[in-house]
């Protein structure tokens, strides 16, 4: 595993500030991806009435749907059919992405995540009520696999062919992630 704070290590695009990215390296259980994995933190202020709905908003207006309300399943999974982004709306949670020798990840009320098709994630704890909404890029229809190494070949080459999407969820066009999953 590669890791990039502030993206300014591994590449030229400056970010805006509290983004931090990751790479994750195929681990023969779980794919990952050759994407970076984008932190944002603070990125999205819950609101007062319906804390979620600023997420749910900004990831609809920008093509991110198919919004749902939960939680992070507390296995290590991932999806070969889509790009998905987290809005954590309440509490806060320690994460592991990469499979079981990746990065903890500590998240918090108004932190956004961009993870790339293939890339692990599971829930390790969380503090408070955590509630998170998801959504995913150009409203592609998703899978759920986890470390099974009976489906990583099939799902290798699904991944391969999720095409980059067009915005970027908090941002739009120009947001950072069109500008990061381009390059290099």
């Amino acid at each position: 595993m590669a890791k990039a704070k502030g993206y300014g290590e591994t590449r030229a695009y400056n970010a805006p500030l509290k983004t931090d990215t990751y790479i994750f390296q195929d681990n023969g259980l779980i794919p990952n991806s050759r994407l970076p994995l984008i932190v944002r933190q603070g990125a999205i202020t819950p609101g007062s009435d319906d804390p979620a709905k600023p997420f749910e908003e900004t990831f609809r207006r920008n093509g991110w749907t198919g919004t749902w309300r939960n939680g992070i399943f507390d296995y290590h999974h991932y999806h070969s059919t889509a790009h998905e982004v987290l809005g954590i709306v309440s509490g806060s949670a320690s994460v592991r992405f990469g499979g079981e020798s990746g990065e903890i990840i500590g998240l918090t009320a108004g932190d956004v995540v961009i993870i790339p098709a293939g890339v692990g994630h599971a829930l390790l704890n969380q503090n408070g009520d955590l509630l998170v909404v998801g959504a995913y890029a150009d409203g592609r229809e998703y899978d759920t696999l986890t470390d099974d190494p009976n489906v990583i070949a099939e799902a290798r080459r699904r991944i391969a062919q999720v095409p980059l999407p067009d915005t970027d969820p908090m941002d739009g066009a120009g947001g950072p992630l069109t500008k990061l999953w381009t390059q290099g």
